[in-house]
């Protein structure tokens, strides 16, 4: 019986553990964007050499990588295409709403890593991984999947404007908080429109 809990709790110890360097951030050496993308931890440069061979030569991804700007902030055509990819990889940990469950909150002014405030910090968060469980994406998203998931955590904002630094002077002028229940068409029109999966 002894011999028996022993094994057990030595196979349960190493799932943890096998598990918990799945959640390591990784490391990575190369990058091709004009955009300095730096591993939120470690600092270490990002790899965009090997990634997913869908949805990384679209316009979208092609003017982020120009500028670090995301293009699909207020499209609604890539919200609606964030919102379900969101749904489906982050809110299990982050909240339906990025109100925040056992990884933290996406919805407010606060951010864990103070870089997230820039589309460019975001995006390496979500590609890089971070400390805890949040381990990085870069395999299970492509980069345009990646740029619409952040489009709709920016959506979801409801903090005051004048901290939300990835809107444009413009954006902070038409800016209104999320409402809870706020739907969008099947297929707006936009950057997004007609891509199916990117």
């Amino acid at each position: 019986m002894i011999q028996r809990r022993t094994a057990l709790g030595a196979s349960l110890g190493l799932v943890i553990l096998i598990a918990g360097l799945g959640a390591l951030p990784r490391a990575t050496t190369a990058q091709s964007s004009a955009v300095d993308l730096r591993n939120v931890v470690t600092g270490e440069k990002l790899d965009l050499s090997d990634v997913l061979p869908e949805g990384k030569d679209t316009p979208g991804v092609k003017q982020f990588l120009a500028t670090g700007h995301n293009p699909y902030i207020t499209d609604a055509s890539c919200l609606k295409k964030g919102e379900q990819t969101f749904l489906a990889a982050c809110s299990g940990c982050h909240g339906h709403i990025g109100e925040g469950k056992i990884g933290p909150g996406l919805n407010d002014n606060y951010w864990t890593y103070p870089q997230n405030t820039t589309d460019a910090g975001l995006f390496s968060t979500v590609f890089g991984g971070a400390n805890g469980q949040m381990g990085p994406h870069n395999e299970s998203l492509t980069l345009d999947d990646i740029l619409q998931v952040i489009a709709w955590v920016r959506h979801l904002y409801t903090g005051p404007v004048s901290d939300a630094e990835w809107l444009n002077d413009e954006q902070k002028k038409k800016y209104t908080p999320y409402k809870l229940g706020e739907t969008f068409p099947d297929n707006p029109p936009g950057m997004c429109a007609g891509n199916g999966k990117s």
